[in-house]
């Protein structure tokens, strides 16, 4: 009844919508060219000059026609043609000189070498009557830290003692608060800030341990410490320095007691301990015998009460005992020491490779010249300060410091023929190599009568700078005017000429 079937489809157009759509035209216009020119001028190069001169007045005239009819002073001009070939051939002479080569004329003030600019303290030190052992400058330049001790007979085994740091940068300073106070069970005898990381701080106990404090720590400020152990010290340690270890970047602690030994130390942070790296042991009868204090009479181990880096040669070290032997060491010896090494990691090595001629009591302290490679200057409870060459065994110069002892010298990081030293009398002497008279250029005065001065310390980035700790428990902060700090031009030729002269 139904069915599909497919249709064509059926288109229509619509005409509608062709109607209402408008006529399009596409049209252009282009307008004429634009014609332009250029034009420049130019004036005339001109120059206007003009003079002009004063009337000259009747009396001027007539003073000028006096003078010149008046005759010439008698002798005058015998006197000038006899004097005219002195004066030229001494004015030639001065011409050709070089008397005054690198001359640089200073006019600043010079009437005070060296101010005060801070007296730090610890009251709860110094009512317990504890000396200032040590003082440290950070690698910035900005803290200055202090340790404190006894350099006198006490209890020094068991007496509690204190690290102190004050920020010299920091708003606000008070200097009878430090903005960091350690708690240390024993004497601090030794410190000495990292010279990367201002953070860190290596000291040197007299139970014989040696500990590095990390002061960003506020809850235990302890990083590492040896302990007692077969490694470790059984004597006070007298000096301890950061040295820089094979791998690029990494540091060493290296100390030295009274025991006689010179221990490397690898800081291991992580595990918070240390790791025996290298072991020295200086014994009497090993030791060169150019020095007269062999002869000396006692143990066979030599103290060590001091201890010294060179810039120069990371190979080499300087030790002073408490004899006075003043010994070069080397850090490549492989001569076994002869002494037992039982319970020790690693095998006691004799380090000493030359001996210099000896001082009359305990050697204080030594230090390297920061501008010469063999130039090192030592000082001691003989009052003296004597200027050594590495090459040669007697001083090229012995230098009257005091009559007292003399606890620390050190040469100034700016000025090559400057150096400081501290004195048992209370004072710092600073003496200039370069100045005819031995006597010293300045003298720090503490002001405290019968305090002694127990350490200083230069500061090398803000070089100005001198630190000095005292019996008396304070610290002063020094500063030092420019000519103690400015380099002159020939200061280190004259240091050269110092350095290769051949000792008496």
């Amino acid at each position: 009844m139904f069915t599909d079937e497919a249709l064509d489809s059926v288109s229509v157009r619509s005409l509608w919508r062709e109607s209402q759509q408008s006529e399009r035209e596409s049209r252009g216009c282009q307008t004429r060219a634009v014609h332009s020119t250029e034009a420049q001028v130019q004036t005339v190069s001109t120059t206007v000059s003009c003079t002009q001169t004063e009337p000259q007045d009747q009396q001027t005239e007539q003073l000028l026609q006096q003078n010149h009819d008046e005759p010439e002073p008698p002798g005058l001009k015998d006197f000038l043609q006899r004097v005219e070939e002195v004066v030229i051939t001494e004015l030639v002479k001065n011409a050709r000189s070089h008397a005054f080569d690198g001359f640089q004329v200073n006019w600043g003030d010079h009437s005070q070498l060296v101010s005060c600019l801070h007296r730090l303290q610890h009251p709860i030190a110094q009512e317990r009557g504890l000396h200032v052992t040590t003082v440290s400058w950070s690698c910035t330049g900005s803290v200055i830290a202090c340790a404190y001790g006894r350099i006198d007979d006490g209890y020094w085994s068991t007496e509690k003692s204190y690290v102190c740091t004050w920020n010299l940068d920091r708003r606000g300073l008070s200097p009878k608060q430090a903005d960091l106070v350690i708690d240390v069970p024993t004497a601090v005898t030794a410190l000495c800030c990292h010279p990367e990381q201002p953070a860190l701080i290596a000291g040197g106990l007299y139970s014989g341990e040696v500990v590095v404090w990390d002061t960003s720590r506020t809850q235990d400020p302890v990083l590492a410490l040896t302990g007692m152990s077969a490694d470790s010290h059984r004597e006070p340690v007298y000096q301890v320095t950061w040295v820089a270890l094979q791998k690029k970047g990494e540091f060493g602690v290296l100390s030295a007691g009274s025991g006689g030994r010179v221990l490397l130390w690898a800081l291991d942070s992580q595990q918070g301990s240390f790791v025996l790296n290298a072991a020295y042991a200086l014994v009497r009868q090993q030791v060169p015998h150019s020095s007269s204090s062999l002869k000396t009479r006692g143990s066979s181990t030599v103290g060590v009460t001091s201890l010294a880096l060179s810039p120069w040669d990371p190979d080499t070290f300087l030790v002073g005992s408490e004899g006075g032997l003043l010994l070069r060491c080397s850090f490549s010896s492989k001569t076994p020491a002869a002494v037992s090494s039982e319970g020790q990691s690693v095998t006691l090595r004799a380090p000493a490779v030359f001996s210099f001629r000896s001082h009359s009591g305990p050697v204080h302290s030594i230090h390297c010249s920061p501008f010469h490679r063999n130039l090192f200057v030592s000082a001691g409870t003989d009052g003296l300060a004597h200027l050594h060459s590495m090459l040669q065994d007697n001083p090229l110069l012995s230098l009257r410091v005091s009559d007292s002892y003399v606890f620390q010298v050190q040469w100034s990081p700016t000025r090559p023929l400057v150096f400081a030293a501290a004195t048992g009398q209370g004072e710092v002497q600073i003496f200039d190599l370069g100045r005819r008279s031995l006597r010293p250029v300045a003298t720090i005065e503490q002001g405290a009568a019968g305090q002694a001065a127990t350490c200083l310390a230069f500061n090398c980035q803000s070089t100005h700078l001198l630190a000095v700790g005292n019996t008396d428990g304070t610290v002063g902060v020094w500063q030092l005017s420019a000519d103690l700090t400015e380099q002159s031009p020939r200061e280190s030729s004259q240091l050269e000429q110092i350095a290769n002269q051949v000792a008496e």
